[in-house]
Protein backbone atom coordinates (compact mmCIF):
# COMPACT_ATOMS: atom_id res chain seq x y z
CA UNK A 1 0.00 0.00 0.00
CA UNK A 2 1.31 3.49 -0.78
CA UNK A 3 1.94 6.04 1.86
CA UNK A 4 0.27 9.14 2.02
CA UNK A 5 1.91 12.07 2.26
CA UNK A 6 0.27 15.98 2.69
CA UNK A 7 2.32 18.33 0.70
CA UNK A 8 3.74 21.05 2.79
CA UNK A 9 1.81 23.63 0.43
CA UNK A 10 -1.69 22.42 0.94
CA UNK A 11 -1.33 22.19 5.08
CA UNK A 12 0.02 25.73 4.68
CA UNK A 13 -3.28 26.80 3.16
CA UNK A 14 -5.26 24.36 5.61
CA UNK A 15 -3.47 26.46 8.09
CA UNK A 16 -4.49 29.65 7.13
CA UNK A 17 -7.65 28.84 6.14
CA UNK A 18 -8.35 27.91 10.10
CA UNK A 19 -6.20 31.42 11.07
CA UNK A 20 -8.28 33.36 9.21
CA UNK A 21 -11.57 31.19 10.20
CA UNK A 22 -10.85 31.62 13.95
CA UNK A 23 -9.95 35.33 13.51
CA UNK A 24 -13.43 35.86 11.85
CA UNK A 25 -15.19 33.97 14.76
CA UNK A 26 -13.32 35.71 17.72
CA UNK A 27 -14.00 39.18 15.64
CA UNK A 28 -17.58 38.23 15.47
CA UNK A 29 -18.10 37.45 19.08
CA UNK A 30 -16.22 41.09 20.22
CA UNK A 31 -18.59 43.05 18.39
CA UNK A 32 -21.47 40.90 19.47
CA UNK A 33 -20.99 40.45 22.61
CA UNK A 34 -18.03 41.83 24.00
CA UNK A 35 -15.30 40.29 25.31
CA UNK A 36 -15.91 41.11 28.85
CA UNK A 37 -18.49 41.03 31.74
CA UNK A 38 -21.25 43.44 31.18
CA UNK A 39 -20.68 46.61 32.28
CA UNK A 40 -23.34 47.43 35.24
CA UNK A 41 -26.27 50.11 34.56
CA UNK A 42 -25.70 53.40 36.55
CA UNK A 43 -28.32 52.63 38.68
CA UNK A 44 -27.15 49.02 39.42
CA UNK A 45 -23.30 50.49 39.65
CA UNK A 46 -25.17 52.97 42.54
CA UNK A 47 -27.18 50.50 44.53
CA UNK A 48 -23.62 48.09 44.23
CA UNK A 49 -21.52 50.96 46.12
CA UNK A 50 -24.69 52.25 48.19
CA UNK A 51 -24.64 49.03 50.02
CA UNK A 52 -20.60 48.98 50.48
CA UNK A 53 -21.18 51.98 51.97
CA UNK A 54 -24.11 52.37 53.95
CA UNK A 55 -24.85 48.65 54.49
CA UNK A 56 -26.84 45.25 52.73
CA UNK A 57 -30.26 47.16 53.81
CA UNK A 58 -29.62 50.53 51.41
CA UNK A 59 -32.52 50.56 49.41
CA UNK A 60 -32.75 53.26 46.33
CA UNK A 61 -36.18 54.96 46.23
CA UNK A 62 -35.49 57.12 43.37
CA UNK A 63 -32.57 58.09 40.73
CA UNK A 64 -32.31 61.15 38.17
CA UNK A 65 -29.31 60.46 35.53
CA UNK A 66 -27.11 63.44 35.70
CA UNK A 67 -23.80 64.36 33.70
CA UNK A 68 -20.65 62.35 33.09
CA UNK A 69 -21.94 59.05 34.26
CA UNK A 70 -23.13 60.00 37.37
CA UNK A 71 -26.79 59.27 39.30
CA UNK A 72 -27.92 60.83 41.78
CA UNK A 73 -31.26 60.32 44.15
CA UNK A 74 -32.32 58.64 47.47
CA UNK A 75 -31.35 55.76 49.39
CA UNK A 76 -33.37 54.26 52.59
CA UNK A 77 -31.34 53.00 55.11
CA UNK A 78 -32.17 52.41 58.73
CA UNK A 79 -35.62 54.27 58.28
CA UNK A 80 -33.75 57.34 56.79
CA UNK A 81 -33.86 58.69 53.70
CA UNK A 82 -30.41 60.05 52.31
CA UNK A 83 -29.99 61.76 49.22
CA UNK A 84 -26.38 60.33 47.71
CA UNK A 85 -24.05 61.28 44.56
CA UNK A 86 -23.02 57.70 42.64
CA UNK A 87 -19.67 58.35 40.26
CA UNK A 88 -18.20 55.49 38.91
CA UNK A 89 -15.90 55.70 40.91
CA UNK A 90 -17.26 57.14 44.12
CA UNK A 91 -20.24 57.63 46.11
CA UNK A 92 -21.56 60.63 48.79
CA UNK A 93 -24.09 60.98 50.73
CA UNK A 94 -25.60 64.24 51.77
CA UNK A 95 -25.13 63.21 55.62
CA UNK A 96 -21.52 62.98 55.03
CA UNK A 97 -18.79 65.19 56.39
CA UNK A 98 -17.81 66.68 52.98
CA UNK A 99 -21.15 68.74 53.05
CA UNK A 100 -19.30 71.85 50.61
CA UNK A 101 -17.73 68.90 48.38
CA UNK A 102 -21.40 67.07 47.95
CA UNK A 103 -23.16 70.27 46.94
CA UNK A 104 -20.54 71.32 44.27
CA UNK A 105 -20.82 67.69 43.11
CA UNK A 106 -24.72 68.42 42.91
CA UNK A 107 -24.26 71.79 41.38
CA UNK A 108 -22.09 70.53 39.06
CA UNK A 109 -23.68 66.66 37.99
CA UNK A 110 -26.72 67.21 39.19
CA UNK A 111 -28.54 70.50 38.54
CA UNK A 112 -31.65 69.91 39.21
CA UNK A 113 -31.39 68.03 41.27
CA UNK A 114 -33.25 68.78 45.43
CA UNK A 115 -34.54 71.94 44.01
CA UNK A 116 -37.83 72.84 44.87
CA UNK A 117 -40.05 73.21 41.98
CA UNK A 118 -41.77 76.86 41.37
CA UNK A 119 -44.35 78.39 42.62
CA UNK A 120 -47.67 79.17 41.03
CA UNK A 121 -48.83 82.42 41.16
Amino acid sequence: MARRTIKVERLIAAMGVAVLALGAVILWLATTRGLGPAEPTPVERAQAQLRQHVGPDARISYTETGGRRAVCGYVSHGGRVTAFISRPNRVLLATDPLRAEFEGMLADLCPGFLRAPPRAS
